[in-house]
């Protein structure tokens, strides 16, 4: 190939404008893009650490905030179990004779021990003010109320309802709990189990003083159970058994009382 001669050659002294490489523009976007996710990547890593930081509360939580518990709030006596009961008359366990002490001179009347003390113990206090306090009945078997119940109902031709006005049907009467004690005038022993004993000096002295000793008079005028005024009869409730053993019969409120 034939050369042009160096002399014949034009050297072109203008600047020459080079366009910008399309690869820096790439290289720039990559760049950008990479530092975006970069900062997104970084800003959930960040959420999810403030919210193991912070301590979740659950529904069920909130809830049971709202809840009363049964310690501050116990339940209503709507759903308080009633206690069986025949015509009036609350079911008693027998009271073991071993925990049975007499309170007559003969041995024959007995009442369970704390009970016993505390009628003996009563019994003095009054005499020294001139009240006889006699014992006439206290505590009795299962077989001996079936006898005052079932044999006297025969007897005397009453009818059922009525005798259970005047006495327990056999495992329901207060005297199997060696707690309870039917109570006379040594003055006036005609008054004997009979609503006339709310005349006496000795029922007044019971009136006035009985619940020092721990006993109180267990069917007074229109009680709740039904069961027809008896002055005479008495039950101790001076320690926690007693307490629980009667006091099931609060319970019965307006329970006992015939449906209309």
């Amino acid at each position: 190939m034939d050369e042009i001669p160096v002399a014949q050659r034009k050297v072109n002294t203008t600047p020459q404008n080079k366009p910008f490489p399309f690869s820096i523009f790439l290289a720039l976007g990559s760049a950008i893009i990479t530092m975006s996710l970069f900062w997104l990547f970084s800003q959930t890593l960040s959420s999810q650490s403030q919210q193991q930081d912070t301590p979740s509360v659950t529904a069920s939580e909130t809830v049971s905030d709202n809840i009363p518990t049964t310690e501050n709030n116990p339940p209503s006596s709507d759903t308080v179990e009633i206690p069986e009961n025949i015509l009036g008359h609350l079911g008693y366990e027998q009271a073991p004779m071993s925990e049975l002490k007499p309170v007559t001179a003969d041995g024959r009347i007995k009442l369970r021990t704390k009970a016993a003390e505390k009628f003996l113990e009563m019994q003095s206090d009054a005499r020294r003010e001139g009240i006889t306090l006699v014992a006439i009945s206290g505590f009795r078997t299962i077989d001996d109320q079936e006898y005052l119940f079932f044999n006297i109902k025969e007897q005397r031709k009453q009818e059922t309802s009525k005798r259970a006005e005047v006495s327990a049907p056999p495992g329901y009467s207060e005297h199997h709990t060696g707690y309870a004690v039917d109570i006379g005038d040594g003055n006036a022993p005609a008054t004997n189990l009979n609503t006339n004993f709310e005349q006496t000096a000795a029922f007044r002295w019971l009136e006035a003083n009985a619940a020092k000793y721990s006993f109180e008079l267990s069917f007074p005028e229109d009680n709740l159970q039904g069961i027809s005024y008896e002055p005479w009869h008495w039950r101790f409730v001076g320690d926690t058994h007693s307490l629980e053993t009667f006091y099931k019969a609060r319970e019965l409120k307006t329970n006992l009382q015939p449906q209309m």
